[in-house]
């Protein structure tokens, strides 16, 4: 009778077969894992912005600008939202779809149609971006 040789490669993850052992799925390379837990009783960053742009015709802002604005850390009081609300204003009124809004050096790119931030980038992050699809652009 022959001796058997294991190979690892054929041992499935978990060890040995019927194993049981909870699977826990490693974090994508390069993402911090953006579900940090909160400290109890703070509100999340989403719901402060969702708060401060419940005026009347402000923007709403998608998922992946909500993470961008984490990320870069940009600031994002009553008056940016209200600068940034006019710009989108502005290029709706010329007919616009989509928008690039410059707040005091911060791009938004906007859908005009969907009033709603798509993503932003930082005066720094620029150089590196490229924007495409964009109809106009609208300094406020």
């Amino acid at each position: 009778m022959s001796e058997l040789i294991n190979n690892p490669a054929l041992i499935p993850p978990g060890g040995a077969l019927g194993a049981t052992r909870p699977v826990v799925p490693a974090p994508a390379p390069g993402r911090a894992d953006s579900a940090q837990p909160q400290p109890a009783g703070t509100p999340s960053f989403a719901s402060v912005l969702a708060e401060q742009a419940a005026a009347a015709g402000a923007p709403t802002f998608s998922k992946h600008a909500i993470e961008r604005l984490e990320r870069r850390g940009i600031d994002m009081n009553s008056q940016t939202i209200g600068r940034l609300t006019e710009g989108i204003q502005r290029a709706a009124g010329k007919g616009a779809r989509n928008s690039v809004v410059f707040v005091d050096g911060t791009a938004f790119v906007t859908s005009v149609q969907n009033n709603t931030v798509i993503t932003a980038v930082t005066p720094e992050a620029m150089r590196s971006h490229v924007f495409t699809n964009i109809d106009s652009a609208v300094i406020a």
